[in-house]
């Protein structure tokens, strides 16, 4: 799983038909500061996740297949979690 940050939305008038019924967010993923690390990425919202809002995101294709419940989705990118809080204790 990866920490991210949905920092926005897209918004499509022609989609897989499959993926009708989901919300697509872009992400972006964080360290443990909140500083952004790496690339965007696209995802579906399996939580009402909105923009701001920190997040657990899996990437794995038959992960997200099995998160979604369905194999004929064309998908890698699945937000299974928004984060309320979290705490990191250091060793000093």
């Amino acid at each position: 799983m990866t920490l991210c940050k949905v920092t926005g939305t897209i918004v499509s008038t022609q989609k897989n038909e499959n993926l009708k019924e989901y919300k697509i967010l872009i992400v972006q993923p964080v360290d443990l500061d909140g500083k952004p690390i790496g690339r965007d990425m696209l995802a579906i919202d399996q939580v009402d996740a909105g923009v701001g809002d920190t997040v657990l995101v899996i990437q794995e294709g038959a992960g997200a297949q099995q998160v979604l419940g369905r194999k004929d989705v064309p998908v890698h990118t699945v937000i299974v979690a928004v984060v309320d809080g979290f705490s990191v204790e250091s060793d000093v």
